[in-house]
């Protein structure tokens, strides 16, 4: 079975394909707010292609979106273009994971998402740290239950407001830079922004493992993530897929 898996996010879009249980191949597009149903399509149809994959193999469609704007188009392109009524991860989709928040609605679809997988794949208590338009940390209790987490601006958003608001400091390339006492600008700002993620993370989830039960795995994924864990006293795995991997399993547990 072929499954076409989609999280659509506000700065990205990632999108994977499965046979069975392996990830076939996978692409990363900008979000674009402006793109119909159609121009969406020919991207992608076009992905299939380069990619030899044959779009009338898909079998199932789910998409987790925190674009309400582009939920709608997603599900139309499914439609009209593979045949299929896509799944849509919310309310009236189980994904086998408690969520225990004041109002659950308020969750992110991909918060949830990567917290199923998270769960399946090492366990719980869990702790997921996702570098994506914001860096958000998600808490996995010991009964595999969501219990909340922790949302801070993410690393480009630092970056760019910084570039922005200052007269003088240039838009930079989001390096680790030679050492943390930086020598020019550029590498002052990598420093700053880098450097301090990184202690802005492990200070958050030492925060968080403190106020859960027993040992906690600290799980890091997102486009930024690789350049995060390699300085942080706290992330033991990077898990670059998955958010689409909690979509697979929130699309077979559902069927």
């Amino acid at each position: 079975m072929a499954l076409f898996c989609v999280d659509i996010g506000n700065t990205n879009i990632l999108m994977g394909l499965y046979q069975g249980s392996e990830l076939v191949t996978h692409w990363r597009i900008a979000t674009d707010h402006q793109k119909m149903a159609d121009e969406y399509a020919m991207l992608i149809l076009n992905l299939f292609e380069r990619s030899d994959q044959a779009p009338e193999s898909v079998e199932g469609v789910i998409i987790a979106s925190v674009v309400p704007p582009l939920t709608g188009i997603f599900e139309k392109l499914s439609r009209r273009y593979f045949r299929r009524t896509a799944f849509v991860v919310g309310d009236s989709i189980d994904a086998g994971v408690p969520v225990r928040y004041d109002n659950p609605a308020e969750v992110g679809a991909d918060r949830v998402v990567n917290a199923v997988a998270a769960c399946h794949h090492y366990g719980s208590p869990a702790c997921v740290v996702d570098f994506g338009t914001a860096t958000t940390f998600d808490a996995l209790s010991v009964d595999g239950e969501y219990v909340g987490g922790a949302i801070a601006p993410g690393i480009g958003i630092a970056a760019e407001a910084l570039f922005r608001r200052t007269s003088k400091l240039p838009r930079i390339d989001l390096a680790l830079p030679p050492g943390v006492i930086g020598k020019n600008t550029v590498h002052s700002m990598q420093s700053g922004i880098v450097f301090g993620y990184v202690g802005l993370v492990d200070g958050l989830v030492r925060r968080l493992a403190s106020e859960m039960e027993d040992e906690v795995s600290v799980i890091a994924t997102g486009g930024l993530a690789r350049l995060i864990e390699p300085e942080s006293e706290t992330i033991e795995e990077v898990d670059d897929f998955l958010t689409l991997e909690g979509l697979r399993l929130i699309y077979l547990r559902n069927v």
